[in-house]
């Protein structure tokens, strides 16, 4: 049990401390958190920051699809930016803003009502917008940043703030301040859509659905699991050289290589440890490079103590 009690004045949301993560993480594991926060939005998420001791560390999650959180659990705060006043808005400019809780799918559907193109990728991505902007998060041949106009942040210390993109070096699956600032997180987007016509836009709804169901088909969505494991590397993709090695069904503990997709590690019977899966992790690096000369990057992030 932690020893951080902390008292906050003001804060809408909840606020609970010693928490099992593996509810808040789709690989449906992890220790616990000191203490977790989900704001109703972004000005109460900086209230929080403001009487948070700035010696307290901070985790961020949206919907724990591109995590890995250990068994030892978090020490600190962790923010839940999931699930709480979700909603986008049209502007005057021909922006589309989206919080950072909104779910990547919410924001494809939505950009479709106001007429917009091109945001079919969206509904492939299984995170929130703030995830999605924090990794430059992608698929199908596109990507979170190439329709980024302005970010909105917060910084460790409450303040909020608005950013332009140019404000960011912004490349595969990485996002960093060019000003190298503290690191802030990101509250919200302002996103610029082409418009399309009618037909356009039937066509991006129609090509959101085919991509639903491709995911479906070609992922193994039915069981815990994180996503792409593994970053595809220079000209090549990670699934095909893990497949390539054999490794495919792959099991230690509790996790195993899906057999369906090889760039996914699963959790079938929701028995696995966060320690198995960092494991089967390492393994599949090292079979990999061993076998094919090339060293896989890990898409997923790992967060917190080993037991």
């Amino acid at each position: 049990m932690t020893k951080l009690r902390l008292t906050f004045d003001g804060l809408r949301g909840e606020l609970r401390f010693d928490v099992a993560m593996a509810r808040y993480t789709s690989w449906r594991v992890g220790g616990l958190a000191d203490l977790v926060y989900a704001p109703v939005n972004a000005e109460d998420l900086a209230l929080f920051l403001r009487q948070l001791p700035m010696d307290v560390p901070i985790t961020v999650l949206g919907l724990g699809s591109n995590v890995l959180i250990r068994d030892g659990g978090i020490r600190g705060a962790v923010v839940l930016m999931r699930d709480n006043e979700s909603a986008a808005r049209a502007e005057s400019d021909g922006t589309i803003y989206a919080p950072a809780s909104l779910t990547c799918a919410k924001l494809a559907r939505f950009a479709a009502t106001q007429g917009k193109a091109d945001m079919a990728f969206l509904a492939g991505i299984p995170g929130t917008v703030g995830g999605a902007l924090a990794m430059n998060a992608g698929c199908y041949g596109s990507e979170t940043w190439n329709y980024v106009a302005r970010v909105e942040t917060v910084t460790r210390a409450g303040e909020r703030n608005v950013r332009a993109a140019d404000e960011y070096d912004v490349s595969y699956r990485q996002v960093r301040s060019k000003a190298s600032l503290l690191p802030e997180i990101f509250t919200g987007a302002w996103f610029y859509f082409p418009s399309g016509n009618a037909q356009s836009v039937e066509a991006a709804q129609a090509e959101a659905k085919a991509l639903l169901s491709k995911r479906l088909a070609t992922q193994p969505l039915d069981l815990p699991n994180a996503g792409s494991v593994f970053r595809n590397p220079p000209g090549d993709y990670a699934a095909r050289l893990i497949e390539s090695c054999g490794l495919k069904g792959l099991a230690i503990g509790g996790a195993s290589v899906s057999e369906k997709h090889a760039n996914f590690i699963v959790n079938p019977r929701g028995a696995a440890r966060a320690a198995d899966i960092e494991a089967l992790i390492v393994q599949v690096q090292q079979t990999v490079g061993a076998k094919t000369g090339v060293i896989l990057q890990p898409e997923v992030k790992i967060f917190g103590e080993a037991v």
